[in-house]
């Protein structure tokens, strides 16, 4: 099947945001819709440079984190990559797509999160997994990681801990703990071009704010 324009297949894209904007009725604030659009606006930006099936990669945006709610409810015990797939797919096999970009978006989906254990393999993957990654990190990165804090009852910081050591879903699970174990670490996990051109900036942002984060909490500044 050719693929249509993206203005051809609007219709299509509204509904799908829709559908997805209705899985998020009484999310947590760090990963609840408006996640979702930034993720959803990083993709456009994206998507554009990398030249990808936008039809593909715009579904799988609005439907990426719509197991998120699974997860935070489990504690962390359930994928919501994983589960977020599956909730996908009676969604995407009513779409008129091809079975092929059909398969693209489930996949797309299932292999977002940076802790998962699916690999992205497709460009359109690829460019969704950046989009998630990169509003992981920088001024709203840094923002979301203490909202999450206070989502799971974390303290604001815990010095005598070492961080490798404590656990996500606990009051140990600081901003500082997940900038450690996963912010710090995402500018080389980022796949496409145009994602590390943001991501770097990002970081350095990140750096420079835990740096002075750190300073403040020991009464040096």
């Amino acid at each position: 099947m050719k693929c249509a324009h993206l203005s051809d297949k609007k219709p299509l894209v509204d509904t799908i945001k829709k559908v997805a904007q209705k899985c998020f009725d009484g999310s947590r604030g760090s990963h609840d819709w408006e996640h979702t659009q930034r993720v959803c606006r990083l993709c456009e930006r994206i998507g554009k440079a990398e030249n990808v099936d936008m039809h593909v990669l715009l579904v799988a945006a609005y439907l990426h984190d719509i197991g998120r709610g699974h997860q935070d409810r489990s504690n962390g015990a359930v994928c919501h990559a994983e589960k977020g797939a599956r909730m996908a797919k009676p969604i995407v096999d009513k779409l008129p797509l091809s079975q092929s970009q059909k398969q693209n978006i489930i996949h797309c989906i299932a292999s977002h999160r940076f802790r998962g254990s699916h690999a992205p393999r497709t460009p359109e993957a690829r460019v969704l997994f950046d989009a998630d990654k990169l509003d992981a990190i920088g001024a709203v990165g840094v923002a979301r990681a203490y909202l999450f804090a206070g989502e799971v009852g974390a303290r604001l910081h815990n010095p005598e801990a070492n961080v490798e050591e404590t656990f996500s879903y606990s009051k140990d699970d600081t901003g500082f703990r997940e900038y450690k174990v996963k912010l710090s670490k995402i500018k080389d996990r980022v796949m496409t071009g145009e994602g590390r051109k943001l991501a770097l900036e990002r970081h350095r942002f990140m750096e420079d704010f835990f740096e002075r984060f750190l300073q403040e909490y020991d009464g040096k500044r």
